[in-house]
Parts: C-alpha cells; structure tokens; sequence
C-alpha cells in the first residue's frame, strides 16, 4: 500500500469531482470515502491506474450521495462527464490550494483544511500534529467546508494567503506522527511546480534553508541552541545547496518580495563558516529591504540584532530604542545586545524578564539559563 500516492492524489481528484459538479464539501467527502475504499482493496487489488481508479470510486461515492439528497439531484445529469486533459486537472489543483486558503477562513481553519484536502492527511493525523482531541479536529475541518460551500471554484485566489498558510504549516515543525515542515516543503514543491512566481520559489528556498538547520536547533537534552552556537557539521549541505539555487534563480527575475528577502538573510548565515565569519553588512542590507517592503516591526527588531553585529551593540541599541518595547521578544533582543555591550547586569534583569514572556517552554528554559549564568558571574 503507497500511502505517499494516495496523499498526492487526493487534490487532483478532488479537483476532477470539482470540475464535474460537485461542490468542495461533497468532493472531500467523496474522496475520503474512496481513500477508505483504496485501504481496504488495493493491497490485495492494486489497479494499474490508480488516478482513475480513485476518480472512478470517489464520483461513485459522491453520486451515491447526490441520489440520496434530492437537492442534489441536478448533479446526477453530468454522470457521463468526460475527464479532462491533465494540464486543466494541474489547474484543479492550483485552486485547491487558493480554496482551501480562502480569506473567509480562519487561521487555524485555513491550515487544516490544506493539509487534509491538498497534503491528503487524515483528521486523526492532523489533531495529533496540533496535540487536539480528533472531535475538536474535524469540527474545525467540518466548519471550515460549510463557510467554503457558496463559493465558487473558479473564483481567482490570492497567492500570498496560500504561502503564508504554508509557511504557517512550516512553522508547526514536527509534532504527533506527521512532520508537518517537511510536509509543508512538499506542499510548496508541488505549488511551485505550478506556478512560476519568484514568491513561490522563495518561500520554497526559505523553507529549505531553516530545515537544514533543524539537527542543530536542540541538544539532546532538548535544551535550546542558538545559532551562533549550532554545530554546523550537523547542517545538511544538500538542502542548503537545493535552498540557495532557487533563490538565486528567483532574484534573478529582479522582482525581490518578502520571502525571497527571508530567504536571502538564511542563505548568508548557512553560507558563513562559523558565526564570527557571518556577513552581517549584507544581513542588515537584506533586513533593509525586508523592512522596506513590509514595514514589519518584528523584521525591524531582528534588523536590530543584526546592525548590534555589523556596527556594534551600542548602535544595536540605538535601533532598537526606536522600536515599542511590547513587541514580542524585544526583552531578549535587549538583553543581548546589552550583554554585547559589557552590561551584564542589565543583560541579566531582561534574560530573567525575557523568560517570563516567551512563547515556548525550550525558549524561557534557555533565557532563564542565560539570565543565571551572567548573575553568577556578577556574584563571583
């Protein structure tokens, strides 16, 4: 049993019963239906097509529906549909992608209804990964298909929801059985082979650059590492070396947007030997032009950091006080910099202040360790 088929499978015939009638909810349905079908037979079965034989069943299933529901009788006249050709079927598909991140959804929604309609992913599959019981899972997933039922699929989609719905996915890294960045990665391969736009690429490169770093991230007590401290030899060369191809073929086109930026910013820091050898007058450059496009105050923190590297903490500092203290992590940023800066009793204050305001457990662990280790140093 190919459970990788069936999952890239399952948009593209999702996307058939679409086009042949069916609306989003019923299409779902229909193939979830034909996936339990395919568990049950194809190990003793296999067909030689198995597209065909997933588009064959799921219609079935969903006429089966249709005949049982006389307000969708009308579906019944298209039972002879013809399939059509696969370049209009890989267009399905690029729909699936803007359906499923469609602005009238949530978050939350939008994540869940990809990875189960366009990553194929089961709803038990999808709770494990957000740590939710299966009911919470598909009550989400139900809610999000009765919003999508009144909207039609040939509506234009907005690129930039699907990828910041994708680098949501990313940013879940991997929790349950599913690893949800390398099924992201997947996602945003299968778009870019659909779509040639540079913002596509760069979300794609950018992905791959941060995953490469992923066995340096956590010591093996779980404790946090920061970058400068990562064992390098841990990185996998082969997705930087995949990461920074795309992007440099993305620049190229001379129309830089914010994820090409990102992805610029991790190419320089997986290009630097160590963390002393890091460009960062080019890194600042890169977070100039990241700000210029997106006028985020979280790319103006981090802009922070890096000017503290290229020109000194003092004039870190000084870009730093420009900016609201409430934003997330500025504690930490602060801190930092002010360590930098040979204040190791501020430093310390604002590790401790940091820690009680992060957002994750491995994060206050190691600003609390850091907020210990400088008062040590302060008592001896």
């Amino acid at each position: 049993m190919n459970e990788a088929l069936l999952r890239e499978l399952v948009p593209a015939v999702i996307g058939v019963l679409v086009r042949r009638g069916a609306d989003f909810a019923a299409a779902e349905d229909a193939v979830q239906d034909a996936l339990v079908e395919a568990v049950r037979v194809w190990p003793h079965d296999a067909p030689r097509d198995a597209k065909g034989w997933m588009v064959t069943v799921a219609w079935r299933k969903f006429l089966d529906a249709a005949r049982a529901d006389t307000a969708r009788r009308r579906r019944e006249e298209v039972v002879d549909a013809e399939p059509a050709p696969d370049q209009a079927e890989a267009a399905d598909e690029l729909q699936l992608y803007f359906l499923c991140a469609h602005p009238s959804l949530t978050s939350a929604s939008a994540v869940a209804l990809t990875l189960r309609a366009v990553g194929g992913l089961t709803t038990k599959q999808i709770a494990r990964a957000y740590l939710v019981p299966e009911a919470t899972m598909a009550q989400r997933i139900s809610r999000a298909k009765r919003t999508l039922s009144g909207v039609r699929f040939d509506e234009p989609g907005e690129i930039d929801t699907v990828l910041r719905v994708l680098y949501l996915v990313f940013n879940e890294g991997y929790s349950g059985d599913v690893d949800l960045s390398a099924e992201a990665i997947r996602l945003t391969r299968q778009l870019s082979a659909r779509v040639a736009q540079e913002e596509v690429r760069g979300l794609l490169a950018l992905m791959l650059l941060h995953h490469a770093r992923r066995p340096a991230r956590a010591a093996a007590d779980g404790r946090l590492v920061p970058l400068a401290e990562q064992d390098r030899t841990l990185w996998d060369t082969g997705l930087i070396a995949d990461g920074v191809e795309i992007l440099q073929a993305a620049l190229a086109r001379g129309r830089p947007g914010e994820f090409q930026a990102q992805a610029a910013i991790a190419a320089l820091h997986a290009d630097a030997p160590s963390a002393a050898a890091t460009d960062w007058v080019q890194i600042v450059a890169w977070y100039d032009e990241l700000v210029q496009l997106t006028g985020n105050p979280v790319a103006r923190l981090n802009r922070a950091v890096a000017v503290g590297e290229a020109d000194g903490p003092r004039v870190g500092l000084a870009a730093l006080a420009e900016l609201p203290d409430s934003l997330p992590r500025y504690d930490a940023v602060a801190a930092y910099l002010h360590e930098r800066d040979g204040d190791r009793q501020t430093a310390a204050r604002l590790y401790a202040q940091a820690a009680r305001s992060a957002p994750s457990l491995p994060e206050r662990d190691h600003l609390t360790r850091q907020a210990a280790r400088l008062n040590a140093e302060l008592r001896g």
